[in-house]
């Protein structure tokens, strides 16, 4: 199966070429705004989020670097298998 476009004509008439040509500028003027208007919300935003990220950082108090060390280490308890990639496991 072919898919074909419709043969596209442009028009004879020097009115009807102007007016499709300024409907083509104002279309793409058109993207051109909502694209520049998407990208200063990101922005934005962004620095926003950064913003308040930094604010929540500086906002905490520092520990001590005596505090910081914890007399025991975090240890996850758990039980672990080792699996083998060339052969299959039994249980």
């Amino acid at each position: 199966m072919r898919f074909v476009l419709p043969l596209h004509h442009r028009p004879r008439h020097p009115l009807a070429r102007a007016l499709s040509l300024l409907l083509g500028i104002a279309v793409l003027g058109v993207l051109l705004v909502f694209g520049l208007v998407v990208a200063s919300v990101l922005l934005l935003g962004g620095l926003v989020w950064l913003a308040v990220r930094q604010w929540k950082l500086v906002s905490t108090p520092a520990r001590p670097a005596a505090a910081r060390t914890d007399a025991r280490p975090a240890v996850m308890e758990g039980e672990f298998v080792v699996i083998r990639q060339g052969r299959p496991v039994t249980h």
